[in-house]
């Protein structure tokens, strides 16, 4: 073992061995990326937001969302900055690294890994919804849609990166097609205030505010599902052929398409018939939408509404094997877990462990036969994960301008530390609110249990067994005396 100059954590050198059986292969370009950024929120879309509806009705959301507008804004541009000048797997957890040391870099990717292990469980229960609605399975089947789901998909992943990729394209472009063909077919029966204001109003409130301001705290949670997970572009650095040039491309292009995309779908799904209250407490409410517009057609217009569920399924599971991976490569996690496919070179293991994770989990909340819908008590609970992450990823950026201000930026933010600050006010407020709504808090009291659990295996065992992986080099090579 090798001390290091961080207090309590000691690092082992491995040989060329080590590093053989966990490589990846470099494929992404531009538009790959710019797939994995979209295709990973595209599901946003199609199942989670609306649940923003009933907490805080049209006006609470939609002022909830531009909150979340302005706080990815500035997230996106400072990873836009970090991830070309840390082109490593790591993502959030190497700059953390880099700019506070191993326990910054763990708690950062503890938290990320929450993310995307119960995101995908999230989407998984919205195929099962929609899936259920089509076909007309009775309600205990879900957990086995959602099985196979991630039976198909992880299965696709280990494939390999280059159709793993091709697919990303495929399927995001698909899931954009049928969203257009909703907002299209929507322009017809647009009643803004028959539809979208029917969310009945507390005493005091009105019908644009039926939850007063209370609803746009209670809403932000949901808002955020717009667009949470294009942060894990950066998880494809060591697969990208131009990390330095095509991520920054990739991610900005990829916010700019999902902006557009969450104010029109909140908009036409809530102005058309069934109407907000409706779409609200829906688990399928673009099905809903499309029942409306085309009736007996619905039905196979719902099963292309999957595609958007399918898409972001598809690439957050790309994301937390990926993730996985690299902190199992650095040993953050067991190391077992980040050796690849001899012959796709795909992290088999780290696959499969996020998938068994979050469909445990799922399930767990299934069986427990709490009253809130499963999809919704999940999302909050990938929410708390996720605004932890953005906050330390935004001290990160903070650190590294001040730490490192000599390191080559291939690209700068033009929000700069203010942008950063900015946004990592806004996921503080967000944490707080996940705590205050009695209908989801006890799944989110259950993550701050997973999380606590993590930092314990790391200061009881991990800290003593690192690996010097290229992120922990890059790191103590450029750490400010």
């Amino acid at each position: 073992m090798h001390p290091t100059p961080d207090r309590h954590t000691n690092y082992s050198k491995r040989d060329v061995g080590y590093f053989a059986k966990r490589r990846l292969r470099r494929h992404a370009r531009v538009l790959h990326l710019w797939a994995l950024g979209v295709g990973a929120v595209i599901s946003g879309d199609f199942f989670g937001w609306n649940f923003g509806l009933a907490s805080g009705g049209f006006g609470g959301m939609f002022i909830s969302l531009a909150i979340m507008t302005v706080m990815y804004t500035g997230l996106c541009f400072s990873i836009a900055e970090m991830s070309p000048a840390l082109p490593h797997t790591g993502g959030a957890y190497s700059f953390a690294r880099t700019a506070m040391g191993p326990w910054g870099g763990y708690i950062t990717g503890i938290a990320e890994n929450m993310e995307y292990i119960l995101t995908p469980a999230v989407i998984v229960v919205g195929i099962g919804g929609y899936l259920g609605a089509i076909v007309g399975t009775p309600k205990w089947f879900e957990p086995v849609w959602w099985l196979i789901s991630y039976a198909v998909f992880v299965a696709l992943n280990i494939w390999g990166v280059e159709l793993s990729f091709r697919f990303s394209v495929f399927i995001t472009i698909a899931a954009l097609a049928v969203l257009a063909t909703f907002w299209i077919g929507a322009i017809r029966q647009l009643d803004f205030g028959r539809w979208a204001l029917d969310v009945p109003a507390i005493p005091g409130a009105t019908r644009w505010m039926p939850r007063g301001a209370a609803g746009v705290l209670a809403a932000l949670p949901f808002a955020l599902w717009f667009y949470l997970a294009i942060e894990q572009l950066p998880l494809a650095a060591e697969e990208s052929h131009d990390p330095r040039r095509d991520m920054p491309k990739g991610i900005l292009y990829g916010l700019l398409t999902l902006i557009a995309c969450s104010f029109l779908t909140l908009f036409t799904s809530a102005s058309i018939p069934p109407g907000a209250a409706k779409v609200g407490a829906s688990q399928e409410p673009l099905f809903l939408g499309f029942q409306n517009m085309f009736g007996s057609n619905a039905k196979l217009l719902g099963l292309i509404a999957c595609t958007g569920l399918i898409a972001s399924f598809h690439t957050i599971i790309f994301a937390y094997g990926r993730q996985i991976y690299s902190l199992s490569r650095a040993g953050y996690f067991p190391t077992w877990l980040s050796e690849t496919h001899s012959k796709h070179k795909t992290p088999v293991r780290a696959l499969v462990a996020g998938s068994v994770l979050g469909y445990a989990a799922a399930l767990a909340i299934y069986l427990s036969g709490q009253n809130s819908p499963v999809g919704a008590v999940l999302l909050n609970m990938a929410v708390f994960g996720a605004v932890i992450a953005y906050i330390l990823q935004m001290v990160s950026f903070i650190l590294m301008r001040w730490k490192l201000p000599a390191i080559e930026r291939p690209y700068v933010s033009p929000l700069g530390r203010t942008g950063a600050a900015v946004a990592a006010t806004i996921a503080a407020a967000t944490l707080v609110t996940l705590f205050l709504n009695p209908d989801y808090n006890r799944g989110v009291l259950g993550a701050a249990a997973w999380f606590l659990l993590g930092i314990a295996y790391f200061a009881v065992y991990a800290r003593r067994r690192l690996v010097l992986s290229p992120e922990e080099e890059f790191a103590l090579a450029h750490r400010k005396p």
